[in-house]
């Protein structure tokens, strides 16, 4: 019997950007088969509310209201695939549907969560040039930020800051540059050149080693196309040099999978609009395919 029965939840949001694109992410991805391969059911698609053109005065965020308003909604359509035992693989989408996702596990109990990101997203509103929430997440999910996005049903935080490693981030001259707050010290972080030194079996290990304490009920994967090589993975809206290889993502997704304790996944900001020739996002169905369909054997 497979140890992993997926469910693929189509959560299409553009809230948490200025452009969109990314919006095209769960078509994409399964017009490549991704479902067929890992045989995976097709759990629905999210309806997602109009965008702003400005930001929340109150805020300062784009499409505040609709986010905080949204996301529980996506905790909701998720819910019962966790009832039922299944794997979500939640297709975005901007990263925050992060809020969604780690909504569904706070209500059930305390989860970790693994961030595979090329951004460490956490910006508070006044450093993000654009209002830009896809930039803010993992802050807004360890509660940091406006209460209307970081206390979400009165559950602040989502996860706690020591039930997190953000892994691979590479964002170090943009967080100067326009002063986000730093990354805290309770929170694990693995950057990219700490990757590098310790190469990227030993890197994830060190994350599991973190995410598997017993006190966990388990972990969550957030995905971000943009921790990919920018030579690779060009088709993101905000792109930085360097990043993971084809090769390391998917060492790292198998490590994490091979665990038994990941208990869901979400794949962010890869646009098909900006992919002219389709190789980033069949590079992107390849990695997720190798990985999850190992883990299910």
């Amino acid at each position: 019997m497979s140890a992993y029965s997926y469910a693929i939840l189509e959560a299409p949001s553009t809230l948490g950007l200025a452009a969109e694109g990314v919006e095209r992410l769960p078509e994409q991805l399964l017009e490549l088969g991704l479902a067929d391969r890992i045989n995976a059911r097709h759990a629905g698609r999210l309806a997602v509310p109009p965008r702003q053109p400005t930001p929340d005065p109150e805020t300062g965020v784009l499409n505040a209201e609709a986010i905080a308003s949204w996301s529980p909604k996506l905790a909701d359509a998720m819910e019962p695939l966790l009832d039922a035992g299944e794997f979500p693989v939640v297709l975005g989408g901007d990263c925050t549907i992060l809020l969604g996702s780690m909504l569904a596990l706070k209500r059930r109990g305390r989860y970790g969560l693994l961030f595979i990101d090329g951004n460490a997203d956490f910006f508070q509103p006044e450093a993000e040039p654009n209002g830009e929430g896809a930039s803010m997440d993992l802050a807004w999910a360890t509660g940091h930020g406006p209460t209307l996005l970081t206390d979400i049903e009165g559950r602040r935080p989502l996860v706690r800051l020591e039930d997190v490693v953000a892994l691979a981030y590479r964002d170090h001259k943009d967080q100067e540059e326009f002063g986000s707050q730093p990354l805290p010290k309770e929170l694990k972080a693995l950057d990219l050149p700490l990757v590098r030194e310790m190469g990227i079996e030993a890197a994830t290990r060190e994350a599991l080693d973190h995410l598997l304490r017993p006190e966990l009920d388990g972990f969550f994967i957030h995905l971000d196309a943009d921790c990919l090589d920018d030579a690779i993975m060009p088709a993101v809206d905000f792109r930085v040099p360097g990043g993971l290889s084809w090769g390391e993502l998917e060492m790292a997704l198998r490590i994490a999978m091979g665990s038994g304790k990941a208990v869901g996944l979400e794949v962010t900001i890869y646009n098909p609009r900006l992919d002219e020739d389709g190789s980033a996002g069949h590079g992107l169905s390849e990695v997720l395919t190798a990985a999850l369909e190992h883990a299910a054997r």
